[in-house]
Formats: C-alpha cells, structure tokens, sequence
C-alpha cells in the first residue's frame, strides 16, 4: 500500500517535473555554467572556469549604480500599485453592493491587458509630451507658464508607466483576499464603535496580507526583470541591470550576462523570501 501511495504521488508530480525541468532548472543551470567562462569576444568560450565575470560585477561601482535605479523604480512602483490595488479593490469589495456590478468594474480594470505593452507604452506620449494633453491643459487654466518637461523621458514616466502596467497585478490578489473577509467582521467592529479607518487598518488590512504579499511579488519580480520600459520611457536617459545585461548580450558577452543574471536572480530570490516570511501564504490561502 504504502509503494501504491508513493507511486501515486510521483505520478500527480510528474506533469510539473515534465516542465519545469527542460524549461526552468536546465535553462538556470546554463546560464550558471556560463557564468564561470571567459568569452572569446565572438560569441564564443575559451576553455577553462574563471570568476572573473562575478568579481567585475562585485567591484563595479557601475553595477551598484545600475541595481540601486532598478531598485528605486520597484520601490516606487510597489508603493503606488499597492495604494491603488487596496483601495480600489477595497471599493469593489466593501462599497458595491450589486456583486455584478463590482465585477463589471473589476473587469474593466483589465482593460489595459487588451492591447500590448509598447501600445500601452506609446499612449502616454500624446498624455505628457511638452505639446500633450497635460501640459497644454495645466497651460489652458494658467497653472504654468511653460511645459513641463520632466512629464516625458524621465524616471517620472517610467513610474507612471510601470504603474499603469502593473496595478492589476495588486488589485487580482487584494480582491479575491478582501471578497472571502466575513463581512459579520466588519460589522461587528462597526457595532463595537471602531472608525471606518480603524476597520481598514485593524481587520480589512490583517485579513487582506496575503493578497498584499502576492500582489508585491508579481509587482517587484516583473520591474526586477523588466528594461523595456526603462528604455522607452525615459529616453534612454535612465538604465536598469537587466538593460545591461541585454547590453552585453547583444555584443555576444554571453559569461559576463550569464552572471549578471545569476546575481539578479538571487537578488529577487531573496526579496521574495523576505515578503514570504511576513505571511505564510499557503495557511492564508487555505483559509
């Protein structure tokens, strides 16, 4: 009975083993070897292991340049999402009565899914450019005198994009995490003289971690990884790691991107181990 039970266990596995092993572990483990190979400068590997490709990114100040504007756009970017995903996943929840019609409104929150990421990208150019619709608006009503420039091609739009992109990815999470909070809870508290601030932060916020721990993960690992947006964005005027190791990867530097890739793959291995140990989201969900 019990070889039954263990062969009845590796067959339910084997499916995810069938994928994740060609498509996910042997990729890494590429990339791990190349990591400690010297290329020939043509695409190709001289014999021999060396570390030299992680000991360049340890001792470039480049690097830490590189990882500390990356770092700052997920920072900024996880900040914004998460305030807009809870409260307007808390409207939907806790506001709309009709549950047809909160899902109606959460639908349209796909919207932006419906196209592609450089059309979403492009939409904001006739938006913040020096002649777009802000600024000739803020010149119509007189708040200024001249465009502003930092609206377009600057860190301020890459946020605003990696906002506009990534705030269903908070907002899918809170809403399911909010929409199986008893509602009895919220009255109860209300009953028990609790302020409308006091129920978000006391019961709708605690119940709603393990939303809020899935929402950051898809929010930081997607800007962790992400160049294009940075790219076109801001004009080529602010970098990111991954922009780099495109960078190397386009003049066939394939050891010194290889390792890159590893560094940026433990980085974000370890942020997300740090949001996993704030809630174990296997009991949340399980709730």
């Amino acid at each position: 009975m019990t070889v039954n039970r263990k062969l009845t266990g590796w067959l339910y596995v084997l499916p995810l083993v069938v994928i994740l092993v060609p498509f996910f572990i042997v990729p890494i483990l590429t990339v791990l070897v190349a990591s400690f190979l010297e290329s020939d400068g043509f695409g190709g590997f001289l014999p021999g292991v060396t570390l030299d490709n992680y000991l360049y990114l340890f001792s470039s100040n480049l690097t830490l340049q590189l990882y500390l504007s990356t770092a700052k756009f997920a920072a900024l970017t996880w900040i914004f999402t998460a305030l807009l995903g809870f409260w307007i996943s808390y409207f939907l929840v806790f506001h709309i009565r009709n549950q047809l019609v909160a899902i109606g409104l959460f639908l349209i929150c796909t919207v932006p899914f419906w196209t592609s990421t450089i059309i979403r990208m492009i939409s904001w150019i006739p938006l913040l450019g020096k002649e777009g619709l802000v600024n000739s608006a803020l010149m119509g009503i007189g708040a200024i005198d001249q465009p502003l420039e930092f609206l377009l091609f600057s860190d301020f739009a890459v946020v605003v994009a990696y906002v506009h992109q990534l705030t269903i990815f908070m907002i899918v999470p809170l809403f399911n995490s909010m929409a199986r909070i008893d509602k009895r809870l919220i009255e109860a508290a209300r009953d028990n003289g609790a302020s409308r601030w006091d129920v978000v932060r006391l019961v709708v916020l605690p119940l709603s971690r393990s939303g809020l721990a899935l929402g950051s993960i898809f929010v930081l690992s997607i800007v962790m990884g992400d160049f294009l947006v940075v790219r076109v964005m801001s004009g080529g005027g602010s970098a990111s790691i991954v922009g780099a190791l495109f960078e190397d990867i386009a003049v066939l530097q394939y050891p010194p991107a290889a390792a890159s890739a590893i560094v940026l793959l433990v980085v974000v291995v370890m942020m997300l181990a740090l949001i996993l140990r704030t809630v174990d989201i296997r009991k949340e969900l399980a709730r």
